[in-house]
């Protein structure tokens, strides 16, 4: 029993948890992912018992999305300025009390719309600090090797919280109280913090001309907007950040939309009837079955030689099968696509999101990690309402035009810097 035990241990996939602060960081976050689902559960059965609204509720995620994207770039910029775990546990500590101060006025049922768009937008920009220094403590805490697999470990817990979190929270709400998720949120972000407390956080092969950098920047801190334009100019002159950049963006403009709205346009006309919402079932689950495996997979792979390479054919892939869903005529045929997409999907995130915190500054990797989510928090409403246009007219060209957008990005990156960087 013990060597099989071994055998386990020793996979790439387990080794960062080898390390006390990254443990502790996964811990957290866990806990804290968790609880984030009751809070959505709840936020979106509050909106509904509130204002009755569907479009209460758009409005309010907007309001949450809109002031993250508006403080994503200065998070990043302050991120590079202070102490990541500094952050982290400032910003648990403050969305602990918004959580603590929702979970009051749902107890004393004096809740008003103005009031959830007030808190979604502390809250968006409390995100915004957030996360910038999450990602880039992962580098900090254990070595470039391990870095696929540290990604693959907290993205993968990401999505399964998100898997088993919903129902459970629902259960919660209907059994006991929309106070008690609210509640049991705030407690997630008390754990959280508290792992962050814990953790003494070293930046690793930190040398002393690291050291004085940082005491001077901390005794004459550049502007914000000097700041920030530092980071873009870096991310723009770098020759493997930017191409990343910029498939992150392809990525994100060209699937997000087809996936979410063209997906369940296809359900609806399609597959419609009593088995529409059946069938988007399935083919959402099967393509988070596969973003999951193949996050785990890329964690398990120690893929050094010819990321670029690698990282060009899975987008060309995943571009090759959306265009193919254009097609899809049984709802089997879709999810079985959908499954290799999302393995596709799940490997490219792990290893563009590795690389970019291997091969980035790590004075500038707060900025860096800042530009990835803007561009996601920009391109994605865009995204949305372009598939929702285009569905409209036509369900085919939602897939084929976002299949062909990153077909082309594929093809002309292979004269890019990044097909022989490694």
């Amino acid at each position: 029993m013990k060597a099989p035990v071994e055998r386990v241990r020793r996979l790439p996939l387990w080794q960062p948890l080898a390390v006390r602060d990254f443990r502790l960081l996964w811990l957290g976050q866990s806990i804290s992912l968790f609880g984030d689902q009751f809070y959505l559960v709840a936020l979106y059965w509050l909106v509904q018992h509130v204002s009755g609204s569907g479009v209460a509720l758009g409005t309010v995620l907007m309001v949450a999305g809109a002031s993250q994207a508006l403080f994503q770039l200065i998070g990043g910029a302050v991120g590079d300025r202070f102490p990541p775990r500094t952050l982290m546990l400032g910003s648990d500590i403050l969305r602990t009390a918004i959580t603590l101060l929702i979970t009051l006025i749902v107890y004393l049922n004096v809740t008003q719309l103005w009031h959830l768009y007030v808190l979604s937008a502390i809250f968006g920009s409390v995100e915004a600090f957030f996360y910038p220094a999450y990602m880039s403590a992962i580098p900090m805490l254990i070595m470039n090797d391990h870095l696929p697999a540290g990604n693959a470990l907290l993205r993968g817990t990401r999505r399964l919280m998100a898997s088993i979190g919903p129902p459970i929270a629902g259960v919660v709400i209907t059994s006991v109280s929309l106070t008690a998720a609210f509640g049991i949120d705030a407690i997630t972000f008390v754990l959280s913090a508290i792992t962050l407390w814990l953790m003494r956080q070293r930046r690793r092969e930190e040398t002393a001309e690291d050291a004085q950098a940082g005491a001077i920047r901390s005794a004459t801190p550049e502007g914000l907007i000097k700041s920030i334009g530092d980071g873009l100019r870096y991310a723009f002159n770098h020759k493997i950040v930017w191409p990343l950049l910029i498939y992150v963006s392809v990525i994100e403009f060209s699937f997000v939309g087809p996936s979410t709205v063209g997906l369940a346009v296809m359900a609806r006309q399609r597959f419609g009837g009593d088995e529409g919402a059946s069938a988007l079932g399935w083919m959402l689950g099967a393509f988070g079955a596969g973003m999951l495996i193949g996050m785990l997979l890329a964690g398990s792979l120690r893929i050094k030689q010819h990321r670029g390479r690698l990282i060009i054919t899975l987008v060309f892939t995943i571009g090759l099968g959306l265009a193919m869903l254009s097609f899809a005529t049984h709802v089997i045929w879709a999810a079985v696509v959908l499954a290799l997409m999302g393995l596709g999907g799940g490997l490219a995130n792990i290893l563009i999101l590795s690389w970019m915190q291997e091969t980035a500054d790590p004075r500038m990797l707060g900025r860096v990690m800042s530009l990835m989510m803007f561009a996601v928090a920009g391109l994605e409403p865009l995204s949305f309402l372009l598939a929702g246009i285009v569905a409209d007219v036509s369900l085919i060209w939602v897939f084929i035009g976002g299949g062909t957008i990153m077909i082309i990005t594929s093809l002309l990156s292979l004269g890019s810097a990044i097909l022989n960087a490694d």
